[in-house]
């Protein structure tokens, strides 16, 4: 198993030429990436994280793949860079030490490693490299794809909008004596039937929308409830996320309000995000609305979260985060106000940042779809 790849020999060097410049403007001498999304940012593509360690080793001037023997060929069709195989008998550790003296001959300063590697792949790499100071990959890798580029904000948006009509779906299924896992059915339909694969669905019904991320389960559907629906997909290699409010008939007076607190606040968050901001503003902007509303202590996560190859990443939008936001991010506003015993809400948002303000990528409206 593995993904595809999508970025052509030019993008790759052009990836590389712009880590290699980061990474000397931090003093890093190495970047060692494992299978996942970072190294598919820099190649297009990555083989299938398994047991057997997989490295991508990033020099100042050299860049070497260590590849065990059963992956050798499929990854050599894929990646236009010089490998060192280690096969199962032999294990990984000599071909680990023959790139690193090809990659680094005068040795590493720093090591910016891959946050997701595995700790055994880990721990081997660091052994052979000794003293030298250590950071993550956040740094380096991560900081480039914080910074999407256009074809990266047209597999969003398409990816946003295959969810709406995902989402219309289950709107369109709503009604009393339906299982929240029976309307995850239909949304996951509704993602398949445009070549979609659902990620993750979240159907809480009633006092469950008090969970933030209630496991969507068997309990059945009343008139009266509120209903928070939390749905992905991946499009193309590009993930989307949203959430949206259902109502199945006439809701009550204090679920009105509350939603319109919730609203402000993302309309609040939507105004303070604007590039050279830090992201912590951005969360205290949605924070003080619900909190001088009263709701203060029911809103119990980070207002955002970055969207990219993966579905969380950098930027996280909390209330201690220091990142600066620039142009050309992408992120989700969704503060949300969960009471428990009755209801939750949340509205949550995707949108790139412009150098105006967010662009929001779901054409479908805020307000609670209601269900008669």
């Amino acid at each position: 198993m593995c993904r595809e790849r999508t970025d052509d020999v030019t993008s790759v060097a052009n990836r590389l030429a712009a880590l290699r410049d980061i990474m000397q403007r931090g003093g890093t001498t190495l970047t060692a990436l494992a299978p996942g999304a970072h190294m598919h940012w820099v190649l297009g593509y990555h083989p299938h994280p398994d047991e057997r360690p997989t490295y991508l080793l990033v020099g100042p001037d050299k860049a070497m793949m260590v590849v065990p023997s059963v992956n050798a060929q499929d990854i050599g069709a894929r990646v236009d860079l010089p490998q060192q195989v280690w096969t199962d008998e032999e294990g990984p550790a000599k071909a680990l030490s023959e790139a690193l003296k090809q990659v680094l001959p005068d040795g590493a300063v720093r090591v910016s490693l891959d946050e997701t590697m595995r700790a055994d792949a880990a721990l081997l790499l660091l052994d052979q490299l000794g003293t030298a100071q250590r950071c993550f990959a956040t740094e380096t890798v991560g900081a480039l794809r914080m910074r999407k580029d256009a074809a990266e904000f047209a597999a969003l948006k398409a990816a946003a909008l295959v969810a709406d009509k995902a989402m219309q779906a289950g709107f369109a299924a709503l009604r009393p004596g339906l299982t929240e896992r029976q309307v995850a059915e239909v949304i996951r339909d509704g993602f398949a039937r445009q070549n979609t694969p659902s990620a993750f669905c979240l159907v809480a019904s009633g006092p469950n929308g008090a969970f933030p991320h209630h496991s969507t389960g068997d309990r059945v559907i009343q008139t009266g409830d509120a209903i928070v629906i939390d749905i992905g997909g991946t499009t193309g290699g590009y993930p989307s996320d949203m959430t949206r409010m259902a109502l199945v008939g006439k809701t009550s007076e204090e679920y009105t309000a509350v939603h319109a607190v919730v609203e402000r606040a993302v309309q609040a968050a939507m105004a303070a995000a604007r590039p050279g901001v830090l992201a912590k503003s951005v969360d205290k902007a949605a924070r003080d609305v619900i909190a001088q509303a009263g709701y203060g202590d029911y809103f119990v996560h980070r207002t955002g979260h970055g969207l990219g190859l993966e579905v969380h990443e950098p930027p996280y939008l909390t209330a201690t985060s220091e990142t600066v936001l620039e142009e050309g991010m992408v992120f989700s506003i969704e503060p949300g106000i969960y009471l428990p015993g009755r209801f939750g809400i949340r509205l949550e948002e995707i949108v790139i940042l412009r150098a105006d303000g967010p662009e929001i990528l779901s054409s479908l409206p805020r307000a609670a779809f209601v269900a008669t």
